[in-house]
């Protein structure tokens, strides 16, 4: 259970929360594991878990009515998913597939619901959290909305995002570097993430 605590410390929707309400969490979290390929959750299906991976690499896609398929990003060790659904009960937004084999723990809407209602300081902590979460979404769409598609800005901001996302960001930085070569004569110049 501490090394859980330690995991779930990790986790930004977490932050606010004392190690004592981390240590409550991590007693109803439950130890998962799934081999590489293997679906841990799929768009349109009911939801009542959350995860937070421990280990391994999980990738997140939407499928388009056309049966096209897009990535929407990769997760790896003390990252979330499916946390809606430990409070709104809706069908998933995406698909889940493990990448490598991935360690996670689950966290069952039902059980968080109980310890929620025991504590509700935990639960006012994570909705403050929650509603950062939400405001976030909401700049990010609201910036992209006034940019246009083929606009520098956007493009750049696109790219300082993922990277930021990614870690060391490698990947993302050479594969924008493709992009903007071939299609745009401005260059890295008007990206401030960009260090070479």
């Amino acid at each position: 259970m501490p090394d859980t605590a330690a995991l779930l410390r990790g986790v930004p929707l977490f932050n606010e929360l004392t190690e004592h309400d981390l240590e409550r969490i991590a007693r109803v979290a439950v130890p998962r594991s799934y081999p590489a390929g293997t679906v841990i959750l799929r768009e349109g299906d009911p939801g009542d878990t959350c995860y937070v991976l421990r280990g391994g690499r999980a990738r997140v896609t939407r499928q388009h009515a056309d049966g096209r398929s897009i990535t929407l990003t990769n997760l790896g060790p003390g990252e979330i998913f499916g946390e809606l659904a430990m409070f709104g009960g809706e069908v998933r937004s995406a698909t889940v597939e493990a990448v490598d084999e991935v360690r996670a723990v689950a966290l069952l809407a039902a059980d968080l619901k109980r310890l929620l209602s025991e504590h509700p300081e935990i639960a006012v902590k994570l909705l403050g959290a929650l509603s950062g979460r939400l405001r976030e979404a909401n700049a990010r769409i609201s910036r992209q909305s006034f940019q246009k598609v083929s606009s520098p800005s956007r493009l750049s901001a696109l790219i300082c995002i993922t990277r930021g996302r990614q870690g060391s960001g490698e990947w993302a930085v050479v594969v924008a570097w493709a992009v903007v070569s071939a299609w745009a004569p401005w260059g890295w110049s008007s990206c401030a993430c960009w260090r070479p």
